[in-house]
């Protein structure tokens, strides 16, 4: 019940932004987007027109009666519920509006008879001339529905066979999953809604009633509007090796480890970096692991490439990636086909590590050369999200990350690391001592410190390791972007601990974690949230960060311009409440994401 109450209260938050927020915001920019009662006659006419030659084509009526079954409907689609009478009698019909048709409608300024963007939405335009798919038949009633469907993923993997071919089986009936909400008009009567509610078989607390739009997704269509004074001032990200290629950036990770910060770099970095090892004929191997790869990746492009040239290519896609699963599966099946060694993973379990590793025949025998990620091998997403990459030939981290690799593609279990926390064995005793040692350090009276940046916060057991922390009194700062079950400020319990999320221009979905250690510090940087879905049912990696300009750059830089914010950030209450974080009075606002951008504007120093 207390999921059904939040859910409508979200439903109509949501209507309030639009209609009393962001509505009015647009309009003042003249940015229209018009309701019925607006259209003027030359606008009536001129959508009449478009329907008749652009929607009219496109769309079919579903009766449902005793001699047509009710028709099937597609999660998240958006239909008409049409109440017609036929022959002395009521009759129902759904017309469903194609996603192959854009939401908004553009109106000639010329026909709006104002300057501007004036556009009418496609489910307004459809009612108006509904009457058309019926002729001969009086339309009485139309009502706007979308459903949305439960597309959870329950897959026996120890009774599956082909994993792929159980993700693959499980997708194509998750189109007919159980109906988690049935979103309707307002004005729709009890008659029509419970014929839907009997249709779909579901009780009536999944209904929610809207005044409201639906689909609000569809208005990402209007940020392609050309209105450069609404939209933030683009920049270029600067590039890790601007002249550098083929064997010349191994050459630079041999120097020293390399660090990358999307998307105030490049993720050219990364795709150049497998571009040397596709092109440089030392290169005799290439492992890497796939989470979110996209539709059009040119890394699957590279690795395919690879495995033409005669390298050996493993590659490890996720099927199990919420979201992406049909995706991946696609994308499995191409690299398969390219004769490259493709595996699924480990039972149960998630691969969600961010590594990538070149393994290059050298005169002085076999090197290997890393990039070990936060944020998904994704060209798209890491424009922007905010995610770190560390490129390093350090021998003890490679030894570990070949064993990672390891253990998803053959039987090993190692569970002993150094420069790596690997989940699900490792990591959670490991950072716990990390933790526990900053205690000590506190009740010695030496220097403490831990510094949180990540995605949620909510595994028990760890936040009660984080309230132990603060009780021996280490200072414990927190950038929790989203879920973050903690409570800060709990006299005696959480004193010491403050929790701020930043949500701005770009997505910070980076997790990093610092650990004072009494002037000799460390950091770490990964895939892996406080989660325990993270620490105990998923692959993770966090690597180390030994080198002490680097290490200094993200404590310095990143972490203190973060802590700085009074932009953007909102600081977590000790009831659950957020309150924004506010500078002096009359100072100026520090926002750290524009700051960072000012911060990697300049070129990248030659070392």
């Amino acid at each position: 019940d207390a999921f059904r109450i939040r859910t409508k209260r979200m439903t109509n938050d949501v209507d309030r932004c639009w209609s009393d927020v962001l509505r009015p915001l647009l309009a003042a920019h003249r940015i229209r987007i018009l309701d019925p009662a607006d259209y003027t006659p030359a606008v009536e006419a001129y959508l009449h027109d478009h329907y008749r030659r652009n929607i009219h084509p496109v769309l079919t009526p579903l009766a449902f009666d005793p001699g047509h079954p009710f028709p099937f409907i597609s999660n998240l689609s958006m239909n008409l519920a049409v109440v017609v009478e036929h022959d002395g009698r009521t009759r129902f019909a759904r017309v469903k509006l194609p996603d192959v048709l854009a939401r908004f409608i553009p109106i000639p300024a010329s026909v709006a008879g104002k300057p501007g963007d004036s556009f009418a939405l496609l489910e307004d335009v459809v009612k108006l001339n509904v009457a058309s798919l019926f002729p001969g038949i009086a339309v009485r009633e139309t009502y706007l529905f979308r459903i949305i469907r439960d597309t959870d993923m329950v897959i026996q993997e120890d009774e599956a066979d082909d994993l792929l071919e159980s993700v693959d089986r499980t997708l194509k009936e998750l189109r007919y999953g159980d109906l988690s909400q049935l979103l309707v008009e307002a004005s729709m009567p009890a008659r029509v809604l419970n014929i839907l509610v009997e249709n779909f078989e579901i009780e009536e607390d999944v209904v929610v009633r809207t005044a409201g739009r639906m689909g609000y997704g569809d208005w990402s269509a209007l940020t392609k509007l050309h209105h450069p004074r609404l939209k933030d001032k683009p920049f270029s990200p600067r590039d890790l090796w601007p002249d550098e290629g083929g064997e010349a950036i191994f050459n630079a990770i041999q120097e020293r480890d390399r660090l990358v910060h999307h998307p105030f770099e490049s993720f050219s970095a990364v795709e150049a970096f497998l571009r040397a090892a596709v092109d440089d004929a030392h290169v005799i191997g290439i492992k890497i692991t796939l989470y979110r790869i996209g539709p059009n990746s040119p890394l699957l492009d590279l690795l395919i490439q690879a495995a033409d040239a005669g390298k050996q290519v493993a590659v490890l896609v996720e099927l199990k990636a919420r979201f992406d699963e049909r995706n991946n599966i696609e994308w499995a099946h191409r690299l398969e086909a390219a004769g490259i060694h493709v595996v699924y993973g480990l039972l149960n379990l998630k691969t969600h590590c961010k590594l990538c590793l070149v393994v290059r025949q050298e005169q002085d025998g076999i090197v290997r050369y890393v990039h070990v990620g936060t944020g998904n091998y994704n060209r798209v997403t890491s424009q922007v999200y905010t995610d770190f990459g560390v490129f390093t030939a350090r021998p003890a981290v490679l030894d570990e990350v070949t064993e990672v690799f390891n253990y998803l593609t053959g039987y090993s279990s190692k569970e002993d690391y150094e420069e790596l926390l690997v989940a699900p064995h490792h990591l959670r005793p490991a950072f716990t001592s990390l933790v526990e040692r900053e205690a000590e350090h506190a009740r010695a009276g030496r220097r403490a410190g831990i510094i949180v940046k990540n995605n949620s916060v909510a595994d028990p057991e760890m936040i009660r390791v984080l309230y132990r922390a603060s009780q021996a009194g280490v200072p414990i700062e927190m950038i929790v972007r989203g879920v973050c079950c903690l409570r800060p400020g709990i006299p005696g319990i959480s004193d010491t601990i403050r929790v701020r999320s930043v949500v701005g221009r770009f997505l910070e979905h980076s997790r990093l974690y610092y650990f004072a250690n009494d002037g000799r510090p460390e950091l770490l940087i990964g895939s892996a949230d406080l989660m325990e879905r993270n620490l105990d049912r998923r692959v993770e990696a966090l690597c180390h960060v030994r080198d002490p300009d680097l290490r200094s750059h993200l404590h310095d830089v990143v972490l203190q311009a973060m802590l700085a914010d009074t932009d953007r950030a909102m600081e977590l209450q000790t009831d659950g409440s957020y309150r924004p974080i506010r500078g002096k009075p009359h100072a100026r606002r520090i926002n750290a994401q524009e700051k960072l951008l000012r911060a990697y504007a300049s070129p990248r120093r030659r070392d």
